[in-house]
């Protein structure tokens, strides 16, 4: 789906067209019913064991959707409601999956994809911005007085930075709230999210280091050695008991 809505070759209507008709065929799995699409049919049993809502794929699609619609974010509560959509609702999913106990872990599952969903933008912002697409608020770029055409032309600035540290400041926020609102009874299962966690975390401490200045040559990431890396440092916490990730700290 998100595949479709990035697309940008294809006219808008016919990506809002089939996005519709992910909709329809994706209601058609969580409603017993026989999907047309492939991986439909091979996701059916998984919404059948694990009593996924089509509520939560339905928001998913509204994300892939308002990507078709808004290029632009007038403040952070329109641009977390993106990063719900596009994020934490993947995690909400996951969460069914992994086996979590405790109601709150919600809660963590929803924090956790807005801290993600941040720092992938502050990651792309040059990538995206080669699209079309600011999702830095505008409220925020009149703020640090940085204009569109900042962005768009890739001009790195002092003032540039400065937003971009205020947007990590509310990532590291969200960091730190997943944290502290996943119940010890779920820390287990939901390992594989707080490895993401982990990786996105240094990802972010990466950007930090590098002054958010991604407008360079070569985009600012890890590297697959670096990944392999705090997956073993990850499995090593893990398996002597720490059950956190490695984040959320200064």
């Amino acid at each position: 789906m998100d595949d479709v809505a990035d697309e940008d070759s294809a006219p808008v209507e016919q990506r809002r067209e089939q996005l519709a008709a992910w909709r329809a065929d994706v209601k058609r799995a969580c409603e017993n019913q026989s999907p047309q699409f492939p991986v439909n049919r091979e996701l059916k049993p998984v919404i059948e064991k694990f009593v996924l809502p089509f509520q939560l794929f339905d928001e998913l699609i509204k994300g892939c959707e308002m990507d078709l619609n808004t290029q632009r974010y007038e403040n952070y509560e329109q641009l977390e409601l993106y990063c719900y959509r596009v994020a934490s609702v993947v995690g909400l999913l996951s969460i069914e999956i992994f086996g979590h106990k405790q109601f709150v872990t919600r809660d963590y599952a929803i924090f956790l994809g807005k801290a993600l969903q941040f720092t992938n933008i502050l990651r792309d912002v040059k990538a995206d911005a080669t699209r079309g697409r600011i999702y830095l608020p505008q409220s925020e770029l009149k703020k640090f007085n940085v204009s569109e055409n900042d962005i768009l032309q890739g001009r790195y600035s002092d003032n540039y930075r400065a937003l971009a540290e205020s947007v990590a400041d509310r990532a590291k926020k969200f960091y730190s709230a997943a944290q502290s609102s996943l119940p010890a009874e779920d820390r287990k299962a939901m390992a594989a999210a707080e490895l993401m966690a982990s990786v996105y975390w240094r990802l972010l401490k990466k950007l930090e280091r590098a002054q958010f200045n991604v407008f360079g040559s070569r985009p600012v990431g890890l590297s697959k050695p670096q990944k392999l890396a705090l997956i073993f440092q990850f499995w090593l916490r893990f398996t002597f008991g720490a059950a956190t990730g490695n984040y959320g700290n200064p």
